[in-house]
């Protein structure tokens, strides 16, 4: 039997190939693809990491360690101990001799001794709703065979680093992790840097923000120097703004074939990097890579002997609301005590922190101000806890400031002393939308750490088809429900219920007669998000674990059963109608959460038979949240033969059907969206797929029940979100970064089916622009 495949070119791959060869990966290839310049290289999969993991039997450990430490993100030294367990279990697996024969022989095929970059592409990266921005490893000139190997398993190893366990947590990410890696030619850069194809500061889309610096452009992505930065217009790339900045040193590769730093003399540090038309060049490039993927793009360059070149490109994951934070401008009792570079809109209020080291992060306190050197992915735990950010160097797109954005802390870079000028315990109000420090407390400013996040900007944009978003954790509860959102179509349960677990089996707590705790976390979770987005509704999805994650949970190897395919086993309905005593803990808590926040309904996934749901319904029916009067009950629609039942589920008293699209596709087309063999054929918008979501909102509508749709393609796929406007849907639900780019797809949608039906009844004008 011929071995797996563990290794692709990257010209072989396209954004369909993500879950297996990373977000990194798959953009590469469509730039490839579209005859953009990029360096030639080759992607080790996932399947790689999985299967080494597997076949030197650390697996089943892994999964459970990563489970406790994702429950462990606040306690800084029991966090470090776990992940040095799992990094010495990644390091002890290895690279098995299969894979690494493949790794060798597609090296090899670059050219004897070739230069390479080796770096993570890890599932989940890289997409529309979350950056992992340099915390996973990249290894530069890489020369030999053994080194490449090494760097591989270090890019592997780096899956469970302190900091990216936290940024999981902090997006709602359960699932044990996995990586695969991107082997990239190198060149010798002249110079090189990032540019943002919309202005990551306000979000003005009719910009280019460029940065860059001398040498290897990892000096910019890490914050190390303070870059050049210019921003170019948008369609003409006329320079509106530059600024020049302090670039003491650059990092080019030495004779020995490693890194070495380089002081530049005052004359070259304060030059300009980038002509006028190297500037136009590299925004031109920039400018396509936005047209082929048709949002905004985060993209890395490289100039090598006048050749442009393209090493990256991903979507930028946030983009600061134009105009919504308000300004400190004009006060005349507030005193300027350090500029830099806006890198995260907002403004707070606090005393200063200032710390040099990440290990220093026990010392800050929530909601004061942290000053240090550089921004720097090491500092994520203490970014969390802090009100704003404020740096010496960096700029808008090094990887700290991208995730300071994510996690709305205002955010100011390239400060140059900021770590001198301001000091311990002093009041400051950091203007991130304008990059200063004022002295003292702006009261027209001052915002709390829990409500950090401005409003985002509106659309203003009405749609007859309700825009929900999609929750996992109540962190980000008050700015989602600031956005232009008609409420949460979905809320995951199982992020919310790991915390709550602290990363324990509930038959574990059960037990040990200490259930109780899980209720009273699960209440106060559920709560935050009801409150803060009351009166919309909030749609409860109780919990979806399948088997192969409740056993990554502390005691889970004691009352899990093992299944070779989860995806279709002990799950959902079926499990709350055999397991009514930990059923029923959800229930109570929803309960509780109901009697003071009643817009909270609840949701079952995974529904399969009559038999099961009536039973379940049952449950519920005989438990205190369904002697609730207003409670809605919903299904998901995600087993194709909800189609033949739904009429009879309706009439068992189901208020609203939600659509899971990506398992109704997988189970309707008898494919795993997770197969690299077979991912072509995973499509939503297949013909069967679409006549069946077809099927199931028309029952909604004949009967008179809510209908929506759970994903993204309703935001980024127009033919699709017009298939759904026609066929009647009720609502979309997507994640919150898409909620801006879902309403105004749907609103396109909805125009032209007014447009289609006025033109075949003859309306009069309607042929008239």
């Amino acid at each position: 039997m011929a071995s797996p495949t563990y290794v692709c070119d990257l010209s072989e791959l396209r954004l369909k190939d993500a879950e297996e060869v990373g977000g990194k990966a798959a953009n590469l290839g469509e730039l490839i693809a579209a005859k953009l310049p990029v360096p030639p290289g080759f992607v080790v999969t996932r399947s790689a990491y999985l299967d080494a993991m597997r076949d030197r039997g650390v697996s089943a450990e892994l999964a459970q360690l990563h489970s406790e430490a994702l429950s462990r993100t606040a306690d800084s030294v029991g966090l470090s101990e776990l992940c040095s367990r799992m990094q010495d279990l990644v390091v002890k697996a290895g690279v098995t001799d299969g894979i690494r024969g493949q790794i060798l022989a597609s090296y090899r095929q670059l050219g004897a001794d070739s230069v390479v970059a080796v770096r993570s592409s890890a599932t989940g990266e890289d997409g529309g709703d979350a950056s992992f921005a340099g915390m996973n490893r990249t290894i530069t000139n890489v020369t030999d065979e053994s080194a490449l190997i090494d760097a591989v398993t270090q890019c592997w190893k780096s899956l469970f680093s302190p900091r990216v366990i936290g940024y999981r947590a902090s997006r709602g990410y359960c699932e044990a992790p996995a990586m695969a890696v991107v082997v990239q030619q190198m060149v010798a850069a002249d110079c090189a840097g990032v540019a943002f194809t919309s202005d990551p500061s306000n979000g003005a889309t009719d910009r280019i923000v460029i940065e860059a610096a001398f040498g290897q452009g990892e000096v910019v992505v890490s914050g190390m120097v303070q870059p050049d930065t210019y921003v170019v217009a948008k369609p003409r790339f006329e320079l509106l703004d530059s600024r020049i900045g302090s670039k003491s040193f650059k990092i080019v590769r030495g004779p020995d074939g490693h890194d070495t730093t380089l002081q530049l003399d005052p004359g070259q540090a304060q030059s300009r990097v980038l002509d006028d038309v190297a500037l136009r060049r590299v925004a031109e490039l920039a400018a396509a890579v936005e047209r082929l993927h048709g949002r905004p793009q985060d993209v890395e360059w490289v100039i090598a002997s006048d050749v442009l070149w393209l090493v990256q490109a991903r979507p930028i994951t946030t983009l600061g609301p134009n105009g919504s934070a308000p300004s400190a401008d004009g006060i005349p009792s507030a005193t300027v005590l350090a500029r830099g570079l806006p890198a995260g809109p907002g403004i707070a209020t606090g005393n200063v922190r200032v710390l040099l080291e990440p290990a220093e992060g026990n010392q800050l306190v929530r909601g004061e101000i942290l000053v240090a050197p550089m921004t720097n992915p090491d500092w994520l735990p203490t970014i969390r806890q802090a009100a704003a950010l404020v740096t010496d160097s960096g700029g808008m797109t090094c990887h700290a400031a991208i995730i300071a954005r994510e996690l709305g802390v205002p955010c100011v870079v390239g400060a140059r002393t900021a770590t001198t000028d301001l000091r311990d315990g002093m009041l400051v109000t950091v203007d991130g939308t304008h990059g200063q420090v004022l002295s003292g407390h702006i009261a027209t400013a001052q915002l709390a750490v829990a409500d950090r996040n401005p409003p985002a900007a509106t659309t203003g944009t009405v749609t007859a088809t309700r825009i929900y978003a999609n929750l996992a954790m109540p962190d980000t509860a008050e700015a989602v429900a600031a956005q232009e959102v008609d409420g949460v179509g979905l809320l995951r349960a199982e992020f919310m219920l790991t915390e709550a677990l602290a990363g324990r089996h509930p038959r574990d707590l059960i037990a040990r007669g200490e259930q109780q705790s899980l209720v009273d976390a699960m209440v106060s979770s559920v709560g935050r998000i009801a409150s803060a987005f009351a009166p919309r509704p909030v749609i409860y999805r109780a919990t979806d674990f399948r088997t192969n994650e409740f056993r990554g949970l502390a005691g889970g190897d004691r009352y899990e059963p093992v299944e070779h395919n989860p995806m279709i086993g002990y799950r959902g309905c079926y499990r709350y109608v055999k397991e009514p005593d930990v059923f029923a803990l959800e229930l109570q808590a929803l309960a509780q959460v109901r009697e003071k926040s009643p817009n909270v309904h609840l949701m079952i996934p995974f529904v399969r038979t009559r038999w099961e749901l009536e039973q379940c319904l049952s449950l519920i029916d005989a438990s205190s949240l369904g002697r609730q009067r207003g409670l809605h009950r919903w299904i998901m629609a995600e087993v194709p033969s909800v189609v033949h039942w739904l009429p009879e589920y309706i009439g068992m008293g189901i208020d609203g059907v939600s659509i899971g699209s990506n398992d109704l596709t997988q189970l309707i087309l008898g494919v795993d969206r997770d197969s690299d063999i077979c991912a072509e054929l995973f499509d939503e918008s297949d013909p069967a797929v679409l006549d069946a979501i077809g099927q199931i909102i028309s029952t909604a509508r004949k009967f008179g029940v809510t209908s929506s749709l759970c994903g993204q393609a309703p935001s980024t796929r127009p033919a699709f979100a017009e298939h759904l406007v026609k066929m009647g849907i009720t609502s979309v639900s997507v994640n919150p970064d898409a909620v801006e780019a879902a309403r105004r797809t749907i609103a396109a949608a909805e125009r032209r089916v007014l447009l289609e039906s006025a033109l075949a009844t003859g309306t009069p004008g309607a042929d008239r622009p």
